[in-house]
């Protein structure tokens, strides 16, 4: 600053008189509104105005402009704007840079009013038409909401330079409109505008933000063709579009060649590495940035305690809370928060709750809020709720993350109470709070809320669309899921992983066609999802469950990664395939290779076990148990009871039910009833019956047992007796039912059906096939017929057994050599067992039937379960 300048510096801001001056155009325009806006406000209450009365009106436009800058150098805007007011009511020149400085005030107080009215005072002394101003007045209209205006502003510009343009983009990009920003930048080579390093750094945020990636590296060549590829705020927007597009390779490249960096550029690379699951090169990063002497900032102490939480590294996340410490920005909210998830995620609440209880004062909603999902990520759901008890009583509003987070513990609070807060607070219509109410619905079983739900998120995205897919697919109604997956396709939504992973498991559920399942199989390599851990483990679980384990098996071995829920599903799949010793080998192999395993692990071993009749096997493998510190549930001891029922050692199963810890429920009686009616055990059976019908009055299954008992063992009075009960407490028998897809359309028949148009042909293909099996050996096992007629009619009553005509049906509507697959409501009785052997080598056909229990493959003449149906 020169001396003559210095002069009139000190002048200007020194001379006070009361002189009273008239108002100019401009001050009858825009006092009033500045008045009312800024003063009544308290923005200029304490500002003074060094123009007051001051006498000396020929002071030349620049050197007013020097004291309006000087205050808008140093942020004092409120007295700037003052300034500039005075200027205007005494009537002194003012210049395009003047209006130029003001406007930009405007801007950063987000004030469009006294923007607009500078406006019209541009336009009447003509100075619209200058390029300064016309760029502030679309830098002002963008930052005060109103692009319309900017867009209107810049299109009658007479005269546009770079920075015009860069304007109007950076205008785009913080109203988040990047496509017009991008056809912006396109427009503006076309018109022959050499971008500058910061139109670079805006259209490159722009196409970051828009996953444009193709595009961002084509303007990638420009910045190298225009030698700003060395221009530190250039690069760090470039490691941003990268890190954002997932292409981290290159956003390192970027970030290695820089020749300067600056706080920004280390916390964008390292950001972009933990955006990119690549912790440990974050952690090496800042081990390195440490080393280059570059200040650490709350950004970057953010980024590296989520990498700590992440990796769980609570020594890092201690030495990081002394820095902050001993630096004063413990104090920091973001900090703190960020602090409490690395200590929540290390397991370590005590420390959390410390850190929580000394933030005396500076407590909000979001350090409440990491505190209540702390809790819930360590499996404390009653202190979770308790937090957000206090939170409450406190008088700290949960927001929509609040919500989302409490609802994840939907077994101990009630979806229904905080949904009537939801509605209370206006967030009922939020995409997270709505998908996480949704989530507590269908989780409880609770369909018909989580419906109504759905329907009032207004913006709906995959993971909402996801969840209600994964309630369908949990209530197994699979016409609803593929209705919901379509709509969302229609809805030009993308599915993801979990969207696949849901609909397949829609798929597994038994109503489901076989073919679904395949069809979505398509979809998903054809998306390229297949790699995906969640979807391929859906695919073992889809496939074990519809019959198919040879396609389960096919997806299993080409998993790079395996998860709990892969081998789980194998093991189990194998098992009620009849594959035990298949079954056994897959779960040694996943002791070798140290896969931790859970209760329902060992419950497909004991049942491999059981379907395959190793019982040492099985007990081996019960006791094992206690070695990997998992306790036996009803589950296991139920297992373990069936295993030795359905090798025929009932009384052994007994005995294990006098020594077992629980007190044994209806499934493990229904175990031992079973076995006493294929052992004809009619002591124990009648024990076993009695314990049932005590636990379970209204179970059908009970009843018809103990009927069938007495029926093997010719006692038609006590049979009757059973069937006498069953009509006074108004038991209802289960109807038996089986049936087969074949071309996309599924068939049902019930005992004795003759409703079929091709009843005729199908009994007669039966009665045929009748012929062949005694020329094979076939004698019928007339115990499976439970009425007391002659054993010609027992006959025809088996050959109307609805399995047997399924099978028929399946016969005569493909061709030969084609699998038939059968679905049966209840167990196949012994005598089907043995005809669809015989069925399956006289036609050269392989059958699947999947009953009640498990999956039966008969081929050339032999079943897989052997002789443990």
């Amino acid at each position: 600053m020169n001396l003559q300048k210095l002069k009139s510096f000190r002048k200007l801001q020194t001379s006070y008189n009361n002189q009273s001056c008239s108002l100019q155009c401009f001050a009858s325009t825009t006092e009033p509104k500045a008045h009312n806006d800024f003063f009544e406000h308290g923005v200029f209450r304490d500002a003074l105005d060094p123009l007051d009365g001051m006498p000396q009106r020929d002071i030349d436009a620049s050197n007013h402009n020097h004291l309006l800058f000087e205050y808008a150098r140093t942020n004092n805007n409120a007295q700037a704007l003052k300034h500039f007011l005075g200027i205007r009511r005494l009537g002194l020149p003012v210049n395009g840079a003047s209006f130029s400085c003001v406007l930009k005030i405007c801007g950063s107080f987000c004030d469009q009013i006294i923007g607009k009215q500078i406006h019209c005072d541009c336009i009447k002394h003509g100075f619209v038409e200058d390029v300064s101003v016309g760029t502030s007045l679309i830098d002002m209209y963008t930052k005060t909401e109103s692009i319309s205006m900017a867009e209107k502003v810049f299109d009658e510009m007479p005269d546009r330079n770079v920075v015009s343009w860069t304007s109007m983009l950076t205008g785009y990009s913080l109203k988040g409109l990047h496509d017009q920003a991008i056809d912006l930048f396109l427009q503006m080579q076309i018109e022959g505008i050499k971008p500058n390093p910061f139109t670079f750094a805006t259209v490159l945020g722009a196409l970051a933000d828009n996953g444009a990636v193709v595009k961002g590296m084509q303007v990638h060549t420009m910045v190298v063709k225009f030698g700003f590829e060395l221009t530190t705020y250039v690069c760090n927007s470039l490691i941003s579009m990268y890190s954002k597009s997932g292409m981290i390779k290159s956003a390192r490249s970027v970030f290695d060649y820089m020749e300067v960096r600056d706080a920004v550029s280390w916390n964008g690379m390292i950001a972009g590495l933990v955006k990119n699951l690549q912790d440990l090169p974050a952690l090496d990063l800042f081990l390195k940035m440490r080393l280059s002497g570059v200040k650490l900032t709350q950004p970057i102490f953010v980024t590296i305690l989520k990498v700590c939480a992440n990796i769980k590294e609570i020594r890092l996340s201690k030495q990081l809370h002394s820095i902050l410490w001993k630096n004063g920005m413990e104090s920091d909210p973001n900090l703190r928060t960020a602090l409490m998830v690395s200590y929540t995620k290390s397991f370590e609440m005590d420390d959390t709750l410390k850190l929580f209880n000394s933030m005396s004062g500076i407590k909000n909603v979001v350090t409440w809020t990491a505190m209540i999902g702390g809790y819930i990520k360590n499996g404390d759901m009653i202190k979770a709720v308790n937090i957000f008890q206090q939170m409450r009583k406190q008088n700290v509003w949960p927001n929509e993350f609040t919500y989302s987070t409490i609802l994840t513990s939907h077994q101990i609070i009630s979806p229904s109470q905080i949904h009537a807060e939801v509605i209370k607070t206006n967030y009922e219509s939020s995409t997270s709070v709505g998908t996480a109410l949704l989530d507590a619905y269908t989780k409880l079983g609770n369909m018909s809320d989580a419906i109504k739900v759905f329907h009032q998120i207004q913006e709906k995205d995959i993971v909402t669309w996801s969840a209600i897919l994964s309630g369908y697919a949990q209530s197994g109604d699979i016409d609803e899921a593929i209705r919901v997956f379509l709509e969302l396709q229609n809805n030009k939504i993308t599915p993801n992983e979990f969207t696949f992973s849901s609909i397949l498991n829609a798929c597994a559920t038994p109503n489901a066609a076989i073919e679904h399942g395949k069809q979505f199989h398509g979809r998903v390599l054809k998306s390229g999802y297949e790699i995906a851990l969640c979807v391929s483990s859906a695919l073992v679980t889809m496939y074990a469950k519809k019959g198919n384990i040879e396609s389960a098996n096919k997806v299993f071995e080409k998993q790079s990664e395996k998860d709990l829920v892969s081998w789980n599903s194998m093991i189990s799949g194998y098992a009620q395939h009849g594959y035990g010793k298949k079954a056994l080998e897959i779960f040694e192999e996943m002791r070798k290779e140290n896969i931790k395993m859970d209760d329902i692990t060992f419950i497909g071993v004991i049942s491999a076990c059981t379907h395959a009749g190793l019982v040492n096997e099985g007990e081996k493998y019960f006791d094992l148990m206690v070695d990997h510190g998992i306790e036996a549930t009803s589950e296991h001891y139920s297992c373990m009871v069936d295993l030795y029922s359905r090798a025929g050692f009932i009384k052994k199963a007994m005995n294990f039910i006098d020594n077992m810890p629980i007190v044994a429920g209806a499934t493990i009686w229904r175990s031992i009833l079973a076995s006493c009616r294929v052992f004809k055990d009619l002591e124990l059976g009648k024990i076993a019956g009695d314990k049932l019908m005590e636990l379970s009055p209204q179970d059908s299954a009970s009843y018809v047992l103990l009927s069938n008992l007495y029926a093997t063992s010719g006692d038609w009075k006590e049979r009757e007796k059973v069937r006498k009960l069953m009509d006074e407490r108004n038991v209802k028998k289960e109807a038996g039912s089986s049936w087969i897809e074949i071309k996309n359309k599924t068939y049902w028949f019930v005992a004795g059906d003759v409703s079929h148009p091709l009843s005729d042909l199908i009994y007669g293909k039966l009665r045929e096939l009748g012929l062949k099996m005694r020329d094979e050996g076939y004698v019928a096992d007339m115990s499976y017929v439970l009425h007391d007629v002659e054993d010609e009619g027992k006959e025809e009553i088996l050959n109307g057994h609805s399995e047997r005509l399924a099978v028929g049906f399946g016969l005569i509507a493909t061709g030969r050599g084609v699998l038939l697959q059968i679905m049966k409501n209840l167990r196949v009785c012994g005598d089907c067992h043995t005809v669809l052997k015989f069925i399956s080598k006289i036609e050269e056909r392989e059958i699947i039937v999947r009953d009640s229990i498990r999956f039966h493959h008969f081929k050339d003449g032999e079943c897989s379960c052997g002789e443990y149906w």
